[in-house]
């Protein structure tokens, strides 16, 4: 039977007894309609998880008790960082929630030239927050015990002059030479994904100087939700655990 599963931000220990978050108890009480000692899993983004079961409900809070830890991961032996412009509407909480479920360990918003929305201050926070809320749902639904950083929003080019370490740096353009299956396999992956009308020419050139590679994922041109999740699909298919027989 699969179990409910929901992310608690505070640390969890086997045998404590914890509120759940207010949205979560919500969602287990109002919707998925769960009584007392009803079973489920709960982490906390630590790594592992925890067998627990609704000890009690009250008008205003739901009280969980917790079981032993169990050491169950489904990280992706692929430690990619998707690098995306900022787009517009709900595109931004799609690409998070479905660049999670494919196994994406960072995500780095970037504010890019042609990016069709601007946030800044307490809107550009309200936002990473909210993106960090889609990334740690996306982590309840496909099994995820680790919840990957949403970075705090910042310019392109700012993020490009700072030193990031060594790893693969790719981008994506249709009229690229070279292929994903032309490279050479390795585990650390940072993927620059342009906005709706995708990187500036000047943005491109700063990026390449900072080491990024072009590559092509055929001859078409793919849209800026499209992409980079094409992009991880083709990567868990060439070097990660799309490959494996057994992912759990």
């Amino acid at each position: 039977m699969n179990l409910p599963r929901f992310y608690c931000r505070e640390a969890l220990a086997p045998g404590a007894h914890v509120d759940l978050p207010a949205p979560v108890a919500r969602h287990a009480v109002r919707v998925l309609r769960l009584p007392p000692g009803a079973p489920m899993i709960l982490f906390d983004g630590r790594g592992g998880e925890y067998l627990a079961h609704i000890q009690r409900i009250e008008r205003d809070r739901v009280v969980a008790e917790l079981g032993a830890w169990q050491d169950i991961e489904r990280e992706s032996r692929l430690s990619v960082t998707l690098v995306q412009a900022v787009q517009a509407g709900d595109k931004m909480d799609f690409t998070i929630q479905k660049a999670v479920e494919l196994g994406v360990r960072d995500i780095v918003p970037v504010d890019s030239r042609r990016s069709v929305i601007r946030l800044s201050g307490e809107r550009a926070g309200k936002r990473v927050a909210h993106w960090q809320g889609v990334a740690a749902s996306a982590c309840e639904q496909c099994g995820r015990n680790q919840v990957p950083n949403v970075a705090p929003l910042e310019k392109l080019e700012n993020w490009l002059a700072r030193p990031h370490g060594e790893g693969l740096r790719l981008l994506l353009a249709p009229d690229a030479e070279d292929t994903l299956a032309e490279l050479p396999p390795v585990g650390n992956i940072q993927l620059l994904i342009g906005a709706e009308g995708g990187l500036d020419p000047q943005e491109i050139i700063a990026a390449k100087q900072a080491g990024f590679q072009s590559i092509r994922l055929g001859p078409r041109v793919l849209r800026t939700e499209t992409a980079g999740l094409a992009a991880l699909a083709a990567m868990q298919v060439l070097w990660g655990d799309f490959r494996e027989k057994n992912n759990v």
